[in-house]
């Protein structure tokens, strides 16, 4: 696990409220972020992309409205997000620039990760994000989100990004450091869980016996992201990022549960677009650009023979050959009608027609599937 996490291409961490924020003076724990920047800058020096999945906007702003240790209404909660949120980004830019990483914010609901505009939309954004050596900080957009649109906690939203983005690695960094068979707290002799390689019914009951730890979140849907991460091909570890320097401890033998997975992010993408996507229409190609696709290559306009049916960009459609035969299935990166007006066409044209820069490439080869 050490190694594994040391040459990860990808890392998104989740950070609990409870470790950024002093649960008795609702002050930020300065030395803890600045420890964790290290850290984070430590990953980046050996060129790791690094996203965080940050709590704590609400306990921060809290604070600064005066709204003390009471339960909050639904408004006041949205007024502590949105006065926390800018104080969280500023500490996150604050303590990153000191080893000159850029830094910037993110808000989501559960709906940017389920609409499927507005996946891309975001996936794109985080990506181009990472491309440029930024690391993203990532929050549920607490300040409008209702409890149609919530996630309710971070552990899952920080899966649904790992899977977005295609990383390999999720960490989540709790109060406790892993999975018991029973609620250590009220059981000395509860068990550690070291590994799951499978989340069964009887691990599911041990974690719905250990209460919660960390106050939105609990055992229960750090399995649930657990499920959501390794179906994603994302590897997840749980463990305790109470003391200064979280991934540094882990790298160095740390404890912490690991659920870990066989397969990889490319090849759980391809499956999911191969398999549980409907194809809302076809292109067809001709024989050159058959013959790059089975080299690995992506799907460029010039390549393009005709369009079929009635599909939006980020849609799956069915990539047939010259002969009419169905070769692969991918996300396109252009409307019907869009593909229409730039098929057979250099990429270096696509400005000139369309009046906007697209991508180069039809389908990109990350988002295609053969066969």
């Amino acid at each position: 696990m050490n190694d594994q996490l040391r040459t990860a291409k990808r890392l998104v961490i989740k950070i609990g409220s409870s470790l950024l924020v002093d649960q008795k003076t609702g002050a930020l724990r300065q030395e803890w972020l600045n420890a964790l920047a290290d850290d984070v800058a430590a990953c980046r020096a050996r060129n790791q992309d690094v996203l965080l999945v940050s709590s704590g906007a609400i306990a921060l702003g809290r604070r600064s409205l005066g709204l003390g240790d009471r339960t909050l209404r639904l408004e006041d909660s949205q007024a502590a997000a949105a006065a926390g949120q800018i104080r969280l980004a500023h500490a996150y830019q604050e303590s990153l620039a000191r080893h000159a990483v850029p830094v910037a914010q993110i808000l989501l609901t559960s709906d940017d990760t389920e609409q499927r505009r507005r996946y891309l939309n975001a996936r794109n954004t985080l990506t181009a994000l990472l491309a440029h050596g930024s690391v993203p900080v990532v929050n549920e957009n607490d300040t409008v989100a209702t409890e149609e649109i919530r996630f309710g906690d971070n552990d899952r939203l920080a899966a649904r990004v790992a899977a977005m983005i295609g990383a390999d690695w999720l960490v989540l960094l709790s109060d406790i450091d892993g999975l018991y068979s029973a609620d250590p707290r009220q059981d000395s002799s509860a068990a550690f869980i070291a590994e799951v390689d499978e989340i069964t019914p009887e691990i599911e009951a041990m974690a719905a016996g250990t209460g919660s730890h960390d106050g939105s979140g609990g055992m229960v849907t750090k399995l649930q992201a657990a499920r959501l991460a390794c179906q994603a091909g994302c590897s997840m570890i749980i463990a305790d990022g109470s003391a200064p320097h979280p991934i540094a401890r882990l790298e160095t033998g740390g404890r912490g549960t690991l659920f870990s997975t066989t397969a990889t992010p490319a090849s759980a993408r391809k499956r999911w677009i191969a398999g549980s996507l409907r194809a809302r229409g076809s292109i067809t190609i001709d024989a050159g650009a058959a013959q790059a696709l089975t080299q690995g290559k992506s799907l460029l306009p010039a390549g393009v023979t005709a369009v079929e049916g009635d599909f939006e960009r980020g849609d799956a459609v069915t990539v047939r050959g010259p002969d009419g035969a169905a070769l692969a299935r991918g996300l396109t990166a252009y409307s019907a009608a869009d593909a229409q007006r730039i098929l057979g066409h250099r990429s270096d044209r696509i400005q000139a027609i369309l009046g906007f820069l697209g991508r180069e490439e039809m389908i990109h080869r990350d988002d295609l599937a053969l066969g």
